[in-house]
């Protein structure tokens, strides 16, 4: 019986300590999620394991635009295909909270990263090379781009200026309404949204 109390005890340990894994997941609220997990129901626990092995197995990134999606493209591609206008942005989050704001109708193009030399991350580790061929083959009047107004954010916005300006194609640039520092993804929809409506050419 102890031995069997001590398993249990080690497999709600082993639960807790993934649960505190997970970005902004303390050990208190790592606790709450584990014994809501032993408390819950079959049919919970079930949908639950399904639906995380379910992500696993599914999402893969639009071979368009590199957002999230279960098929070939994402569903913004799908749906805004030939639209003239590309929002650049750091991480599939960002479209997200741009979406949220609905003052944009274009499609997007994920970095899944940006220039930072402190995190030994150039040019060539995020996904820029195919934005150019976008850019040059899809027709595009105006690149957004989208990344945070932080150092790195501002970093990568003028390199890629850098080298989309010379193909002719309007480059601009989220207006100063986010305050330095903001990640998209935690900013209001009416800020980002004004944002959006007046960015300014770089």
């Amino acid at each position: 019986m102890l031995n069997s109390v001590v398993k249990n005890l080690d497999c709600i340990n082993a639960l807790i300590n993934y649960f505190t894994r997970l970005p902004g997941v303390g050990y208190k609220t790592a606790e709450r999620y584990a014994y809501k997990i032993i408390e819950a129901d079959k049919d919970f626990v079930d949908g639950f394991l399904n639906a995380v092995k379910s992500v696993r197995e599914k999402v893969k990134l639009c071979e368009t635009c590199a957002n999230f999606a279960e098929t070939g493209k994402c569903n913004i591609c799908q749906q805004r295909g030939g639209k003239s206008i590309i929002c650049v942005v750091k991480d599939p989050r960002d479209v997200i909270a741009i979406e949220k704001s609905n003052s944009f109708n274009g499609t997007y193009h994920v970095l899944h990263g940006v220039i930072s030399p402190l995190d030994k991350k150039g040019p060539n580790d995020i996904n820029l090379k195919s934005l150019i061929i976008r850019v040059r083959d899809e027709g595009t009047s105006e690149v957004l781009i989208a990344t945070n107004p932080d150092v790195e954010g501002e970093a990568t916005a003028n390199y890629i200026a850098s080298l989309l300006k010379p193909s002719g194609v309007k480059v601009t640039r989220l207006a100063q309404g986010l305050s330095l520092g903001t990640n998209l993804e935690y900013a209001d929809e009416v800020t980002l949204g004004s944002a959006i409506a007046n960015r300014r050419e770089i």
